[in-house]
């Protein structure tokens, strides 16, 4: 059978193998596809696997063999489910595979701004230690992160894993999900959204994006937040209006921002948060650790072990 990777890259680049993938058929991977390369590059395959290359209603109508679309991330809004279910198209997503390593870059992203390690480095390298008149001196403040409270947005695996880490380093840790709205879960209190505005010292974004929490992030949203809050968010970019967050930090309401995602990436040359101030950007590589994409290409592997065995698993559609 074949199987057409349509964007590879980003999933491996080189240092891992599509061996496994390779004993199931004859796969095809291309590193990246264009919109109006992927029904022909997908073609008379039965199944397609794709991160970012959206499977419209208009490629499943042009490529009448496909039958399983593989979804190489949790998200699977890059499919549309409706016109799959139609066809009797399966469709799956590999989910929980990245959330050791995107808990990490929340406290990456947010280490930075509380100690500046990079902006020191830079410093010291440039000679500032060399001549300073002390034993130390400083570039950006300090922050202890101790007893300082964590608001987490949305408690999934990665929300958890967050709380857990930020309770190690003695941080208050609440959240909020539309599911829980109070009490405790998992040891962690769960508060009201407005709550959760004006208690955190640090907010983390960890919510899918859905039509109704699209740029939920605006200024009505920061004006709620305590002044000299920190933003994470290594969910969605388009959870937040970017203007209304650069104004945010500029005005200096918000202390600071640290940021994976934008709401068009790559990003634009024109995105506000580029000149914003104290604001640390990384280019969509919470994911990317080699550790978690290797598992993910086994559980892509296992989605398909299993559908051809008629136990399918992780089945979105």
């Amino acid at each position: 059978m074949k199987i057409i990777v349509l964007d590879g890259y980003t999933i491996n680049s080189g240092d891992l193998s599509w061996a496994p993938l390779e004993t199931l058929g004859d796969v095809t991977v291309y590193e990246r596809t264009a919109p109006e390369e992927t029904a022909e590059r997908i073609g008379d395959a039965a199944f397609v696997l794709t991160n970012k290359v959206q499977i419209t209603k208009e490629i499943m109508d042009r490529c009448e063999h496909l039958r399983y679309i593989g979804v190489m991330a949790t998200g699977f809004n890059v499919v549309d489910l409706d016109a799959a279910r139609t066809r009797g198209i399966t469709v799956t997503n590999v989910p929980a595979y990245s959330s050791d390593s995107v808990s990490q870059l929340v406290f990456a992203l947010l280490l930075h701004i509380a100690n500046g390690v990079a902006d020191y480095d830079r410093a010291v390298k440039a000679g500032d230690w060399v001549t300073s008149k002390d034993f130390t001196f400083f570039v950006t403040p300090q922050i202890e992160l101790a007893n300082l409270t964590l608001g987490i947005y949305g408690f999934g695996a990665i929300g958890a894993r967050v709380a857990v880490i930020a309770s190690a380093l003695g941080m208050k840790v609440i959240a909020h999900r539309r599911s829980v709205q109070s009490g405790e879960d998992k040891g962690v209190l769960h508060v009201d959204f407005d709550t959760l505005l004006k208690e955190s010292d640090v907010l983390t974004l960890h919510a899918p994006l859905t039509a109704e929490n699209t740029e939920l992030f605006d200024k009505e949203v920061f004006a709620k937040m305590k002044p000299g809050a920190i933003l994470i968010n290594t969910a969605r970019g388009g959870l937040v209006n970017e203007n209304d967050l650069a104004d945010a930090l500029n005005t200096g309401h918000l202390y600071a921002a640290g940021v994976d995602v934008v709401s068009v990436e790559p990003m634009q040359a024109d995105n506000p948060l580029l000149t914003a101030k104290n604001i640390v950007i990384t280019p969509h590589i919470a994911y990317a650790t080699k550790a978690s994409r290797k598992r993910l290409i086994d559980t892509l592997v296992r989605n398909i072990e299993n559908y051809l065995n008629d136990d399918p698993t992780n089945v979105v559609s």
